[in-house]
C-alpha cells in the first residue's frame, strides 16, 4: 500500500487517492508529446475535483488510469 516514506491520511480512500494521483502523473509524464498535453489537462481536473469530493474524484481516477492503460 503506501511506502513507508510518504504520508498516510488513516483514510484508505485519500491514501488510495494519493497513490493513484502519484501513478498517474508518472504516467502522463512518459505519454508521447502528442497526447500529453490533452492527459495533463485532464488529470488536472480529477486533481482539482480530488479538494471538493475525493469519492467522485477516485472513481474518474480509476477510469483515467485504465484509459492511460489502453494507449
Amino acid at each position: 500500500m503506501n511506502a513507508p516514506d510518504r504520508p498516510s491520511w488513516n483514510d484508505p480512500e485519500l491514501d488510495a487517492l494519493a497513490d493513484g494521483l502519484r501513478l498517474a502523473h508518472a504516467r502522463v509524464t512518459a505519454l508521447p508529446p502528442q497526447v500529453r498535453p490533452q492527459m495533463t489537462r485532464h488529470l488536472l481536473v480529477i486533481t482539482d475535483l480530488a479538494k471538493r469530493d475525493a469519492s467522485l474524484a477516485l472513481r474518474r481516477l480509476e477510469s483515467f488510469l485504465s484509459d492511460l492503460e489502453e494507449r
